[in-house]
């Protein structure tokens, strides 16, 4: 909601989508015709096409994408169930794929157009018990750069979005999601996993509505980041971590160099020569 209140304050119209509409009723009655809500489960690849035709039949144009819908599911990686990795890549990846996709051939119509990944510090920096997690965030990661440098001679920019703690109702679903490890010798570190969100919750530092004034921010800079990493714990995770691993890098370069052919053979093969 808030990416969508903070399009409307600057003169915005917005289109909202929700598997649950009409929980949007109330809000949506105070914007009149400057909203549409509209039904989507961001899984459903009919339904995304769908969603996007009527957005771009509505108002003429996507010209903003933000792709907010996720979930964080939390487990060992060699214990989670199979079919909750394939449920979690399936919202927080291939979902964000499919709106993409759907929304890109407007875009490419007018060269023009933005698209914002919400990925997370968890995209750069891997968080014990949510390896999963991590890893679609990750996906997330590459894709936006990929696609940043394919769609930017289009006149279409893509940006990912890496939030820390922000104090959203993300955290409070740990209190009602019982641990479902399924090796015991897990548990103990998932208990102290879940018990740390639980005990955060209501009290992250991040501000949703500061998060959202500093992305629109980012947007209008020329030229903008193509990853903007929001609040403090944030940048101090990711700065700590790209030290870290510019670190490891320096110590094992010249291992890593000698991987390659010896350069006064390189382009040789046994036996070049033999008559």
């Amino acid at each position: 909601m808030a990416y969508a209140d903070a399009a409307l304050e600057i003169g915005d119209r917005v289109v909202l989508t929700a598997r649950r509409p009409g929980e949007l009723d109330d809000w949506a009655a105070n914007h009149g015709d400057r909203v549409l809500v509209l039904p989507l489960d961001v899984t459903d690849a009919a339904q995304v096409q769908s969603a996007v035709r009527a957005a771009e039949e509505h108002f003429g144009s996507v010209d903003v994408l933000v792709n907010n819908a996720g979930r964080g599911w939390y487990g060992s990686i060699e214990g989670m169930a199979d079919a909750d990795v394939r449920a979690m890549f399936e919202l927080n990846f291939f979902a964000l794929l499919s709106v993409i996709r759907a929304a890109l051939p407007g875009m490419r119509a007018r060269r023009s157009g933005w698209i914002i990944n919400m990925s997370s510090v968890a995209g750069r920096t891997g968080t014990t018990g949510f390896g999963f997690y991590c890893a679609a965030k990750f996906a997330v990661e590459a894709v936006t750069e990929v696609l940043a440098d394919e769609v930017a001679p289009l006149g279409i920019r893509v940006m990912a979005i890496e939030p820390g703690a922000f104090r959203t109702h993300a955290y409070a679903g740990f209190a009602d999601e019982p641990i479902t490890e399924s090796i015991a010798d897990y548990r103990p570190m998932l208990e102290q996993v879940r018990s740390a969100m639980m005990q955060q919750n209501g009290s992250q530092p991040g501000d949703p509505q500061r998060g959202v004034r500093a992305v629109i921010t980012a947007m209008a800079q020329d030229p903008p980041p193509r990853r903007l990493v929001l609040g403090n714990g944030g940048v101090d995770a990711v700065v700590a971590m790209l030290e870290n691993s510019l670190t490891e890098v320096r110590t094992h370069e010249a291992l890593s160099r000698s991987a390659d052919f010896p350069a006064a053979v390189t382009g040789s093969y046994p036996g070049a020569g033999a008559s």
